[in-house]
């Protein structure tokens, strides 16, 4: 052994040797299979630069670039039974919610936040389809309640982001239930005459569109969003009949009357300012924080 062994020989294998690429890096677009940076989709909220294609987008990022500084409070809401009817398929519920935990980070598959938009105050609840596919169950069903209770006590509009496969079949008739007890609380929103706003996003399915998603004063969707009770395939089957292309997508939607607006995804939080100020009857939203005229001229003096 000597130097050239333990000091030249590592140091020239160290400048040769194939340095790792971290997987994190890219993001491949599912629709057109164009390799994106991780910086240039985060910067776009998760939309594809070539082909416009809306990709999943956590609540966190999206309250992130939706409220004024990328500020808000998350709301504590009411906790659920941990595994209510012990059910077990493949695996475990508790052992399923754990391996959700672990994906996303989150306890639950909606975060309830408030804070303000264009200097408009709101509350904000959004579904993480990344949570056991957004599911609605009795801990969902506590954040909307939990929710309108909020608004209604700051007396601002409550803003809803909905991703949803439906209800959560591991709460079985538990999470059912959730449909009527948030239309109940959403009428609390409705006798305060306060907004309630809802953006629909992919997919918005099952017992949330049948509920408190298609109960909104307004409804946005962002674009090529799948919003239905039963699936394209499920309906083929029972009515053995072809369905017309995009007939659940939003465009269609919005052309029958199902839905106010189809927004992109970087113009919905300007769309919100102007609709919540609208509803609540404030001024128009000031673009940018000048001075008034004469503090300026204080200012020179």
């Amino acid at each position: 052994m000597n130097w050239i062994s333990n000091y030249v020989k590592p140091r020239i294998n160290s400048l040769f040797s194939r340095r790792e690429t971290p997987d994190n890096l890219w993001t491949k677009c599912p629709e057109c299979g164009t390799m994106l940076f991780h910086r240039e989709i985060y910067d776009a909220l998760n939309v594809c630069s070539k082909c416009d294609h809306h990709m999943h987008i956590s609540p966190r990022d999206r309250f992130a670039a939706l409220f004024d500084g990328g500020l808000f409070t998350e709301l504590e809401t009411l906790a659920a039974i941990a595994d209510p009817l012990h059910f077990r398929d493949q695996k475990k519920y508790p052992d399923r919610m754990k391996a959700a935990l672990k994906k996303t980070g989150e306890t639950e598959a909606m975060l309830v936040v408030e804070g303000e938009i264009g200097r408009t105050p709101i509350v904000a609840a959004g579904q993480d389809f990344s949570f056991m596919g957004g599911s609605m169950g009795m801990a969902v069903g506590n954040a909307i309640i939990g929710a309108c209770e909020r608004a209604t006590q700051r007396k601002c509009p409550l803003v809803l982001f909905s991703a949803a496969g439906g209800a959560r079949m591991q709460e079985g008739i538990l999470s059912l239930m959730q449909m009527p007890r948030t239309t109940v609380a959403l009428q609390m929103l409705k006798e305060a005459g306060l907004p309630f706003i809802v953006v629909l996003t992919h997919p918005t399915t099952g017992g949330v569109t049948a509920s408190y998603a298609m109960l909104g004063d307004v409804h946005i969707a962002e674009p090529k969003a799948l919003i239905c009770f039963a699936g394209p395939r499920v309906i083929e089957q029972t009515i053995r009949e072809k369905l017309p292309e995009g007939f659940q997508r939003s465009e269609f939607l919005l052309d029958h009357g199902m839905l106010d607006r189809v927004t992109h995804r970087k113009n919905i939080r300007n769309e919100l300012i102007t609709i919540t100020r609208m509803l609540m009857k404030l001024s128009p939203q000031i673009v940018g924080d000048l001075p008034a005229p004469d503090s300026e001229e204080k200012s020179a003096s």
